[in-house]
């Protein structure tokens, strides 16, 4: 913070804005933008992986995993995403606490379910009581991270399990015909050729995962929409010296600015991915490269 932002009622306008956008609580506003960041490149190879194994199961030839995979594909998109993650950030936490309390806690005598409350010793608590406070931010961020993969992963596992239906059967026979085995002719045909029929819904998916990153709020993550509620509320004198009227209509416009200009980014990016895997390809987009040379 800057030296003459000491007596901030003495400031001319300029000085007064430029005390106020780097107190603490503004940095911490900033800060959270790399937040949502981190989620995104965290979650979205993970809710990859996910989608990958769920499209695996729901095409294998052992019936409980095939049953396994299409189940969570259908009962992930058939709920909505709101009950998910409000339903697995709680219900994560008290299965893992409810197994270090099984482990740490074996002479507790005392039931676990308590009516609505659910009590655990102190050991299983997580984070510990006496924690710090950043061990119990990331122990929050990775049960939204973990929470956003498992949903996001069901729909890209519906995405992959109908890009493998679509690679054409014939390539998959003439591979059988050269000799290679199921497994050499899924890791070197089928996975290789199939992300260019993936890659439309993947990108809508990624889409729709940004604009997912506001429900960081809702599990008391502190991410921009929480500070833009906090910092543009009216500020009364009496608990700050920087007070001010309702300017959330501000900090939330800098949020559309910010996920406009990242949704636009983001489309850039995914078409050259596109043109790039199309080329040379039997499809719509490689033959629309052909007709264009």
């Amino acid at each position: 913070m800057f030296s003459f932002c000491t007596d901030p009622e003495t400031l001319g306008t300029f000085r007064w804005f430029a005390c106020y956008f780097t107190t603490g609580k503004q940095v911490a506003f900033y800060t959270s933008f790399g937040t949502v960041l981190l989620l995104l490149a965290i979650t979205a190879p993970a809710a990859l992986a996910f989608g990958f194994g769920g499209a695996m199961a729901a095409r294998s030839r052992a019936l409980p995993l095939r049953i396994l995979g299409k189940g969570y594909i259908a009962l992930v998109r058939g709920v909505p995403d709101i009950v998910y993650f409000l339903f697995f950030v709680i219900a994560l936490d008290q299965a893992f606490e409810w197994l270090r309390h099984k482990v740490l806690c074996p002479d507790w005598d005392q039931p676990i379910r308590q009516g609505a409350d659910f009590i655990v010793c102190s050991a299983a608590k997580l984070p510990l009581g006496n924690a710090p406070q950043w061990v119990h931010e990331t122990y929050g961020f990775a049960l939204a991270v973990l929470t956003f993969a498992i949903v996001f992963g069901a729909f890209a596992a519906n995405v992959l399990f109908g890009a493998m239906r679509a690679v054409p059967r014939g390539q998959m026979e003439t591979a059988e015909a050269y000799g290679m085995t199921r497994r050499q002719a899924f890791r070197r045909i089928l996975v290789p050729q199939m992300w260019v029929y993936a890659l439309p819904g993947l990108s809508n998916l990624w889409m729709v995962l940004i604009k997912a990153t506001p429900l960081l709020f809702l599990l008391g993550v502190e991410d921009i929409v929480y500070w833009a509620r906090s910092l543009g509320g009216t500020a009364n004198p009496r608990f700050t010296d920087y007070p001010h009227g309702d300017w959330r209509v501000w900090y939330f416009l800098a949020l559309l600015i910010f996920y406009l200009l990242f949704t636009k980014a983001s489309e850039v990016v995914l078409e050259r991915i596109m043109t790039r895997l199309t080329h040379g390809q039997a499809t719509t987009g490689g033959e629309a490269q052909r007709k264009a040379v």
